[in-house]
């Protein structure tokens, strides 16, 4: 599936706690976009992390150490739709 979005020319984005780039590092623009969640725990497969194009993790600070694969979609999503519309 992520072979087939990439070939139709969709940007693929894996939320991953480990990744380097920071979602909010993101440059967004009007380029159609998946987003790849892993499973609660374990995260992203190997195998799923070297098939997207990058990986990104969601920045926390305070006590919160992870949240859950619904809340981080949600959140992940919203920031997308919020930095194509600021301008």
């Amino acid at each position: 599936a992520i072979s087939t979005m990439r070939d139709a020319g969709v940007w693929v984005v894996g939320l991953d706690e480990r990744a380097d780039t920071s979602l909010w590092e993101l440059s967004m623009d009007d380029a159609p976009v998946a987003l790849v969640l892993g499973a609660e725990g374990p995260g992203l497969s190997r195998l799923v992390r070297e098939r997207c194009d990058q990986l990104v993790s969601i920045p926390m600070r305070g006590r919160v150490a992870s949240l859950n694969v619904g809340t981080a979609g949600t959140l992940a999503c919203f920031e997308i739709a919020r930095s194509r519309h600021r301008g």
